[in-house]
């Protein structure tokens, strides 16, 4: 009897762009003796930027005042004070009242607080006086009344 050999080639996959790029393979390479080509790509990635700039950058550059937030007014940052001493409550007590923190109740009657009108809302309620709008300082009306 008589084998029929044929000659079968094994051949490994070739590796993968990204398998060729891992330290594991350029140190192979640089063992082998291969070339290695190393680059640093500048701004790769595409969408990974972030310090990217925006369209209103070259406006702020032309901005010539200084831009800030908006603060508390001082008479707002009054009444809140007044209302709160007129009540006998410490800056805590209205916070606790309005579901705030002291810090906050603090920076609005300092005038460092930017306004909210949501927390502007509770403090009203809290203290029954109006802090904001044509009437500052008039007693808050129950909801329903009327004028």
């Amino acid at each position: 009897m008589s084998q029929d050999w044929e000659q079968t080639i094994i051949r490994k996959k070739p590796q993968k762009a990204s398998a060729l790029k891992t330290e594991q393979a350029v140190n192979k390479a640089r063992r082998e003796g291969q070339p290695v080509d190393t680059q640093q790509k500048l701004g790769g990635g595409g969408q990974n930027k972030q310090h990217a700039t925006t369209k209103n950058t070259a406006k702020l550059d032309r901005e010539t005042e200084e831009l800030k937030h908006e603060k508390i007014s001082l008479d707002v940052g009054k009444l809140i004070q007044k209302g709160r001493q007129d009540k006998g409550w410490s800056q805590k007590e209205l916070a606790t009242r309005c579901n705030e923190k002291p810090q906050v109740i603090n920076d609005y009657e300092a005038c460092r607080g930017i306004p909210n009108q949501i927390v502007l809302g509770k403090i009203e309620r809290a203290l029954g006086i109006k802090l904001r709008g044509k009437d500052l300082g008039k007693p808050l009306l129950p909801p329903g009344a009327k004028k």
